[in-house]
């Protein structure tokens, strides 16, 4: 037998086997979405994969020392590019959020659920164990966290928000910080709801009210959870077929090749759909929750667990807002939805990922 290059052997062919399929089966909703198209939605979609996994696998050649040093270097980059779209930033959507560098428009909010874990993580990393139960262990984190949500609730952008916070939090309560700081914030949170709801936007306060009663307006405010619940739900356990949504194909679905597309999967391919879908994003989750357990040093375990909340949050939001569980916050479906920014975001996280799973295959494991 012809041996195999030891170059092919360390590529991670189940891991791009395990993308590809993801993506394959966006592509054929988006297809689907087009009225049986490539155009205008899944060509694009599959040249943006194609680009951004060849980078995830350049990436995942990096030393994550380099990820380390640079980490506070990068957050206060991604920093300074928010403060760049509240001063220059374009309007898109009704909401402020993107940077026009010419050949592209870039969202930084979406870079700073990267960043923010990185710099926790090396914060935290560096951190002497000693001080864990300190306030010297707190109050920095709390800045680093509180300075980039406060500027994506600006523009505004209450989903991105809160997956910055959501990462930040994961790094945190791994790093050994006393449970019962967590607990306390939960309940101040809780008890802050009101004054918090009345910070909202108008459009905002209405998304939270038609969650609770989305029957209320189902021709205005609630349109997108109820038609969002007939797609799926007419979808059942088979689904009606390829290239049959009525839901989507008549336009009753709003954002169907992005927020909501996976009730426009849901009403082609049924419950057999959604399964298949859920099982998949359960073996990349699982994959990078190894990473992490095995990672061979504190900075590599916990940007690896902060990384995987970062995918997770993606995931868990948009399912729980297309079944109406949850607010619509527009986060979209992971590799899945049609997008450039969020594909750009989870793609990062994978390359960063292998790059820790390829220093733990190299050197014994080490904490500082």
């Amino acid at each position: 037998m012809i041996p195999v290059p030891p170059a092919i052997q360390r590529i991670p062919w189940k891991l791009i086997a395990l993308l590809s399929a993801i993506t394959g089966f966006g592509l054929l909703v988006l297809y689907s979405a087009a009225g049986g198209s490539m155009n205008p939605w899944a060509l694009q979609q599959g040249l943006r994969f194609l680009a951004f996994l060849v980078g995830a696998l350049i990436l995942a050649r990096f030393p994550i020392k380099l990820f380390e040093d640079f980490a506070y270097l990068a957050y206060i980059g991604v920093v300074v590019l928010l403060i760049g779209v509240e001063l220059l930033g374009f309007v898109g959507g009704g909401s402020q959020r993107w940077l026009d560098l010419g050949i592209v428009n870039l969202q930084p909010s979406e870079l700073m659920k990267i960043a923010i874990v990185l710099a926790l993580a090396r914060f935290y990393a560096q951190l002497p164990p000693g001080n864990t139960r300190t306030w010297t262990a707190l109050w920095p984190a709390l800045v680093m966290i509180g300075v980039p949500a406060g500027l994506v609730m600006l523009q505004p952008d209450l989903g991105t928000a809160l997956a910055i916070c959501a990462g930040g939090a994961v790094v945190m309560f791994l790093s050994g910080l006393p449970l019962w700081w967590f607990g306390s914030a939960a309940l101040a949170g809780a008890a802050a709801l009101p004054i918090l709801f009345s910070m909202l936007h108008d459009y905002q306060q209405k998304r939270v009210l038609i969650f609770l009663d989305p029957e209320s307006d189902p021709l205005g405010a609630g349109y997108h959870i109820s038609q969002s619940k007939i797609a799926i739900g007419s979808g059942g356990i088979g689904g009606k077929g390829f290239l049959n949504g009525s839901q989507s194909h008549l336009d009753y679905l709003p954002e169907g090749h992005t927020d909501f597309i996976f009730a426009t999967m849901a009403e082609e391919w049924g419950l057999i759909g959604g399964l298949a879908l859920l099982f998949g994003f359960f073996l990349l989750l699982r994959w990078s929750t190894r990473v992490a357990l095995n990672a061979r040093t504190r900075f590599g375990q916990l940007a690896a667990a902060g990384l995987t909340m970062t995918i997770f949050f993606y995931v868990a939001i948009n399912l729980m807002m297309v079944m109406g569980l949850a607010p619509v916050v527009g986060i979209p479906l992971p590799l899945f939805s049609y997008g450039g920014s969020s594909m750009l975001t989870v793609m990062t996280c994978v390359g960063m990922i292998l790059a820790i799973e390829n220093d733990s295959r190299t050197g014994t494991r080490r904490f500082h």
